[in-house]
């Protein structure tokens, strides 16, 4: 969570920019998130450099010691940019005001364009991309308050773009709301992702799960002798054990992210290039609409092996809009009963996923519901249902919520339930941090051991269900359907004790009186 004065920060410079003519609130979000990319660019290369140096080697530079390619930018900013070397952060922000507009606009918001096409996909979301700020003083003031910003400790650049959300008015409407980096963390450990694998995530916004799956294999695959602390503070994992043909195919063809959100898929494409994917495959489509298996029919059909998402909640489609091979299997409106099927559409026989949703989806009682529970059940192998504290996204949205974990299909013999009570954080507004009050630490631990004939204590937070029992119950998910309460017997005084007790009391009270009357007499 940001403190009072990042927030104080934010607050100002939303005004700014307010007062400066730039009133859309997604501009405002898009102008800034820039901004952020051209500082971290500047600081992932600068760690590129160190690391060179240190263990030696090559890495591909985002700024070279060449000129700028093209002739007339190159001859409009002769007097400022020598070498793309002037184009970092570390140059440019300590320029006047109108150099720095000149370079900023004209050098390095082309340079993002040109820098992402040079062998990445990265050009199809920053082509358009353009400097809104046309006041000197508007651009300077943004750039000192973003050089303040921590961007690189723990998950502070997704906790600003969720405040800068939080200001939309129409924030939530879609479930637009980033998942929680120590969730994410858990459902990527929970299915453990493999270096030679192909994940995706068919609503990815900021790509939070596919940055995360790369974090995961980085720090598996990373002799312990090889693990450093950055200048940063931030502990470093080069994934030394990982084959090259393993990093080429984590850099280049693993991870695929798909949003209808132009601004997501900006800085889902910036978030995956600052994380050292050189080749982002993000891509702009609606996955639910019938047009996008043709589009991409090789990325939705029987095309992955890994699929983590947290498909947005709200809202609903009409029936000529969604896909006929969608509705097929669930006769449904409903975005989060859509996203499910369009899951077990796009994994491999066998392939695995871990998806956030709503606690609806566990125990509506529509055909629709029921459709895709028995789906699951019956033609599908559900391992898991982890119901979450209503709390985890607060304070944007308080909607209650699940994940279920399943592979596509083979079949469903016993389900893992577990109940999340706590996550380390108050489950208030404020989230404060309570490390003390965490369950997903042991929700991973049973997980990975869990056991149908030990786990069988209902009264307990995990416990496994049969299938058969949950046919009994009509395919009804919720742990609150299977999970067990012990009530302990209150013991009371017998009527006499109280009696006596009162009559006591009354008597000492009594005595208290005559003894005060005596004092004052």
């Amino acid at each position: 969570m940001l403190n009072s004065q990042l927030k104080s920060d934010i607050d100002k410079l939303w005004d700014d920019f307010w007062g400066g003519g730039i009133t859309n609130p997604l501009s405002v979000i898009e102008q800034i998130s820039f901004l952020m990319f051209a500082r971290l660019l500047d600081i992932r290369e600068s760690r590129e450099e160190k690391k060179v140096a240190r263990t030696g080697g090559e890495f591909r530079r985002i700024f070279s010691d060449k000129p700028i390619a093209d002739e007339i930018r190159r001859k409009q900013l002769a007097d400022l940019v020598k070498t793309e070397q002037d184009l970092r952060w570390s140059n440019f922000k300590n320029l006047n005001g109108p150099d720095m507009v000149r370079v900023v606009r004209d050098g390095v918001f082309p340079h993002f364009q040109n820098a992402a096409i040079d062998g990445t996909k990265f050009g199809e979301y920053m082509k358009d991309a353009q400097l809104l700020i046309q006041k000197p003083t508007l651009l300077v003031g943004a750039v000192l308050t973003i050089d303040k910003l921590p961007l690189t400790a723990g998950d502070t650049k997704g906790d600003l773009y969720e405040y800068m959300l939080s200001k939309l008015t129409t924030a939530g409407i879609a479930g637009q709301f980033r998942t929680p980096r120590h969730i994410i963390t858990k459902m990527v450990e929970m299915l453990d992702p493999k270096p030679y694998e192909v994940c995706g995530d068919p609503s990815c916004g900021t790509a939070g799960f596919l940055v995360e799956m790369m974090h995961y294999l980085m720090k598996k695959y990373t002799s312990p002798d090889m693990v450093y602390e950055d200048e940063f503070g931030e502990l470093v994992y080069p994934g030394d054990k990982l084959t090259p043909e393993e990093r080429a195919h984590i850099q280049t063809n693993m991870f695929y992210g798909f949003d209808f959100d132009v601004t997501m898929l900006r800085i889902a494409a910036m978030n995956m290039l600052l994380h050292n994917i050189d080749a982002p495959n993000i891509h702009y489509m609606d996955t639910l609409s019938n047009r996008f298996p043709e589009k991409f029919k090789a990325q939705s059909e029987e095309f992955f092996d890994v699929i983590e998402a947290n498909p947005p909640f709200k809202g609903s489609l009409d029936y000529e809009d969604v896909h006929p091979s969608l509705l097929k299997k669930v006769k449904t409106k409903k975005t989060e009963l859509l996203f499910v099927t369009l899951i077990l559409k796009m994994l491999k026989p066998g392939g695995r996923s871990a998806v956030i949703v709503p606690d609806g989806v566990l125990f509506g009682s529509s055909k629709a519901h029921l459709a895709l529970r028995q789906m699951l059940v019956d033609h599908n192998q559900l391992e898991a249902v982890i119901s979450l504290p209503s709390g985890v996204f607060k304070p944007y949205a308080g909607v209650s919520t699940g994940i279920i974990v399943f592979k596509k299909g083979g079949r469903t013999d016993d389900v893992f339930f577990y109940d999340v009570q706590a996550d380390g954080f108050s489950l208030d507004d404020r989230r404060d941090p309570q490390p003390d009050k965490d369950d997903l630490p042991d929700m991973l631990e049973r997980w990975r051991n869990r056991d149908p004939k030990k786990d069988t204590d209902r009264t307990q937070k995990h416990f496994c269900v049969s299938a058969d029992q949950i046919r009994e119950n009509k395919y009804d998910l919720s742990i609150n359907r299977y999970k067990e309460t012990v009530y302990q017997e209150e013991q009371y005084e017998p009527p006499k004790v109280i009696l006596d007790q009162m009559i006591a009391l009354e008597k000492e009270i009594m005595a208290d009186m005559e003894e005060l009357k005596g004092l004052l007499g």
